[in-house]
């Protein structure tokens, strides 16, 4: 089957690879309809030797499709059955598991992520899929509800919420977050869902902003190329700074900035993708008593998220600017590596 391997750093390849088959008994094959091209595949793509990709790994991590076989123990499921899937995989039962920390599960990882095992896992950019603990990171998509409908439940809107989970966010709170990509999207539509009253939107391109208020995502944007973010928020918050600060980016600038943006007694949920060292002006920020949260996406609001979706409360698909055929997948990451023609996520079709 053909499929997307990450060779080196800036050398990804399509090629054929070995067809997926069922190893254990909580193993799912899934047939992969539509996927997509993240923002951290394009960082795999460059930085993925740093990241620990091995060479050899079939990347991609967003994905839906149709259950093509189970194994004895996967239950809930059959072929034949629609599915939208985590984008990260773990066991349930280790120590990490059982603290609800199951991005650290010990025998998990990100479909088309590092390997914690001597096999490479592979990832949903090709055309069938093995899908470790079947049972637990498959959802059942609803007969009204398309491929598009759902597809960012296993990854980015499921990221965004997070983010906007970790912020701690009580009604009424002023929200900024910095990005207007895709996961900042999400963010924005995790904030609204939790009460916030205000949202404040940074970036630098300026058709993401627009497409922000056009959905209703925020109450303000603010083209940082133009404008000085720290004043609007100013302005904006009596003078006080943001209640929660949502980090979307994963630059060292971003990074700062979160923490100039954020008012005293207020959280910094950071869910940006780091791949440098940055420094941390410790001195400056200790005494505003900050919460300061990070890290890889718990998976745990599949199911919710497709309620609210089937309900009408969540709708995505303003964030598909993009639609290729899979054979067309290079010119698809041409497309979303270089921001040609106003992207905000690349679709891929099998």
């Amino acid at each position: 089957m053909k499929a997307v391997v990450f060779r080196a750093n800036k050398d990804i390849r399509i090629e054929e690879v070995r067809e997926s088959k069922i190893e254990r008994m909580d193993d799912a094959l899934v047939r992969v309809t539509t996927s997509t091209i993240c923002g951290s595949d394009i960082h795999i793509k460059n930085h993925g030797e740093t990241m620990g990709i091995l060479p050899g790994t079939v990347i991609g991590h967003e994905f839906v499709g149709i259950v093509e076989e189970t194994g004895e123990s996967v239950s809930g499921f059959a072929k034949g059955d629609r599915v939208a899937v985590s984008c990260i995989f773990n066991c349930g039962q280790c120590f990490y598991c059982k603290k609800g920390n199951i991005s650290m599960c010990t025998s998990g990882t990100v479909f088309g992520g590092k390997a914690v095992t001597s096999e490479i896992p592979h990832g949903c950019q090709t055309e069938l899929v093995r899908i470790p603990y079947a049972s637990q990171i498959m959802h059942k998509i609803p007969n009204h509800l398309s491929d598009d409908d759902v597809l960012f439940v296993g990854d980015i809107l499921s990221t965004g919420f997070f983010g906007a989970e970790r912020g701690e966010i009580k009604l009424g709170d002023t929200v900024v977050i910095i990005g207007a990509g895709p996961v900042g999207m999400c963010a924005a539509i995790g904030a609204k869902l939790l009460g916030a009253a205000q949202i404040i939107m940074l970036d630098i391109e300026a058709y993401r902003l627009q497409i922000a208020r056009e959905q209703n995502l925020a109450d303000m944007v603010v083209n940082i190329k133009t404008e000085d973010p720290l004043q609007a928020i100013l302005d904006a918050t009596g003078g006080r700074g943001a209640d929660v600060v949502i980090e979307a980016v994963g630059s060292s600038q971003s990074f700062q900035d979160a923490f100039n943006y954020v008012r005293a007694g207020g959280t910094i949920s950071l869910l940006g993708i780091y791949t440098a060292e940055t420094t941390f002006a410790i001195n400056k920020h200790w005494r505003k008593n900050l919460i300061v949260k990070m890290g890889l996406v718990e998976v745990k609001n599949m199911g919710s998220l497709i309620n609210l979706i089937s309900s009408g409360k969540i709708d995505t698909h303003f964030l598909i600017t993009h639609s290729f055929p899979f054979a067309q997948v290079m010119e698809a990451y041409d497309v979303m590596e270089k921001r040609l023609d106003n992207v905000m996520k690349v679709v891929l079709k099998m």
